[in-house]
């Protein structure tokens, strides 16, 4: 179809602003219209389907294409019926505002193009396209769909970690167990460690299957942070509280195997089962104001002291068994050996309960960030307390299989986050293991990450406090707070700096267990 008019003006000559799509062929490219003026222009108008007939003259419009070859007059005709053009209902209230300019011909010597605005995805027409209103709208969804096409290999990612993840920890669990004697020198059940981590770790992928999509079905999702990097705004319907399934399960697991007699576990149980509590009606109050913030800082800190004051009280009342013979201890490698602590040993507890929840809630940024650090760290405590206490070990190798099969999940790109009711919960548990076995040297040292995001964001905070105070402007030390933003917007791919946090936390836990058998 050739299209003549008498109407022209310079400003029809647009440069083109970006190359052809590689899924248009010739006679379709796209081009980017920039910004439109305050006021329609003369020659831009707005027709439906009757009030606008394009003039044919054959042979008259077939020379003067010849004459324009290499300049394109370019008609924007709006059709309401099919496309959703918000330009001339809202001319002036966004200087921003953007359409995009779509060419097709039939043949070379004709150069018709459509401005149109990708709303929603559209119904595709047949591969037969007999109307004009067809071609625009297979190429209005090709350009809502562009970036899509990549999900598949994205998501590949979070398989590699995951696999890489689940060998590496397995084969250190089983090494551990099949040398266990040497270190405990006394009878342990088979797969002492490695059965509680197999067990929790396949419930809570079947868990998941069951739950997210629960989860889904009653609107669940994370609020992002507005001051949050601009890509997390694509996790926005994404569901949270997963921690509801996953952690709940790693506790059941290791109770189960451990028996009732023993008070440790129980102890470490009920301070993981505390915070996850605390985390929920963070959680429930974050939905509840449809705002980034839930529970008042203040009112969550202190929540948290009460629940470590009340665990630091159990410890000092109840009797549990130690190798020692007595309790506040802190068991270090040599020269040092043994530290009494006596009463600062309570509160060294409640501090190691207070600062590990809010260094895994503050770590819990990325797809799979948290939840694999977190069961490295948990096999790092699990091989320092195995000579002091074996069943608090089977609890560590318990949830940490929970963590993995949390992350079947929750790997890149994730269908469902932990929220702080799993963040809180297990901070709180590797706390508990430490206090329960005296191991907190090893507990610093396995959860360096958390260590390292939790001292970003204070180094962040008094940063920019002691420049506004001195220079009357605050400056920041990073782009963004925890570092793994920071990180981000630097540029370094989300999948990359989860897989350099693992390799790290890796390192950490295998010197942590090390550590803790040599103090021990």
């Amino acid at each position: 179809m050739k299209l003549h008019s008498h109407f022209h003006s310079p400003l029809l000559d647009l440069p083109l602003l970006s190359p052809p799509l590689p899924g248009l062929s010739r006679s379709s490219r796209l081009r980017f219209l920039p910004a439109l003026p305050q006021s329609p222009p003369a020659f831009l108008f707005q027709t439906s389907d009757s009030s606008f007939t394009p003039k044919f003259s054959g042979s008259k419009t077939r020379r003067r294409a010849r004459r324009l070859r290499r300049r394109h007059v370019r008609f924007m005709v709006f059709d309401e019926d099919s496309v959703d053009i918000p330009l001339l209902d809202d001319w002036g209230d966004n200087d921003e505002t953007k359409g995009y300019v779509v060419s097709s011909s039939d043949d070379e010597n004709s150069d018709t193009e459509f401005i149109v605005t990708p709303v929603t995805e559209v119904d595709l027409p047949t591969a037969t396209m007999s109307s004009n209103n067809d071609a625009l709208n297979v190429a209005t969804h090709r350009l809502g769909m562009v970036g899509r096409g990549h999900k598949k290999h994205r998501t590949k990612y979070g398989v590699l970690l995951n696999t890489g993840l689940i060998l590496f920890l397995s084969m250190v669990l089983v090494y551990v167990d099949w040398c266990a004697w040497r270190i405990v020198r006394l009878p342990l059940a088979p797969f002492h460690l490695t059965r509680p981590f197999l067990i929790s770790a396949i419930l809570a992928s079947c868990a998941g299957y069951v739950c997210v999509p629960l989860l889904y079905g009653l609107k669940m999702y994370q609020i992002i942070r507005k001051e949050g990097p601009a890509r997390h705004s694509m996790k926005k319907r994404t569901p949270t509280m997963g921690g509801l399934f996953f952690v709940p399960i790693g506790v059941v697991v290791a109770k189960l195997i451990a028996g009732s007699s023993c008070p440790e576990v129980s102890g470490a149980a009920a301070a993981t089962l505390a915070f996850g509590a605390i985390g929920l009606l963070d959680d429930i109050f974050i939905l509840i104001k449809n705002h980034s913030s839930g529970l008042s800082g203040r009112l969550k800190l202190l929540l948290e002291v009460a629940v470590g004051a009340c665990f630091s009280f159990w410890l000092n009342t109840t009797s549990i068994v130690s190798p020692y013979g007595m309790k506040m201890l802190v068991p270090l490698p040599a020269p040092l050996g043994l530290v009494h602590l006596g009463k600062w040993y309570l509160m060294l507890t409640s501090f190691c309960l207070v600062s590990m929840g809010n260094g895994v809630n503050l770590t819990d940024g990325l797809d799979g960030l948290a939840g694999g650090t977190a069961a490295l760290a948990f096999v790092g405590m699990s091989i320092a307390v195995l000579p002091i206490c074996p069943d608090v070990s089977m609890f560590g190798a318990s949830m940490a299989g929970a963590c993995v099969g949390f992350l079947l999940h929750n790997r890149y790109r994730a269908s469902v986050f932990m929220g702080d009711t799993g963040s809180l919960a297990l901070g709180g548990a590797l706390a508990a293991m430490a206090a329960c076995t005296g191991m907190f040297f090893p507990l610093f040292i396995s959860s360096g990450i958390f260590v390292v995001e939790a001292s970003s964001v204070i180094m962040q905070v008094l940063y920019f406090k002691t420049t506004k105070y001195f220079q009357g402007a605050g400056h920041r030390l990073f782009q963004m707070a925890p570092i793994h933003h920071h990180l981000e917007l630097r540029g370094i791919k989300e999948p990359l700096i989860v897989a350099g946090a693992y390799a790290v936390s890796s390192a950490l836990a295998l010197f942590a267990g090390y550590l803790g058998l040599i103090s021990a």
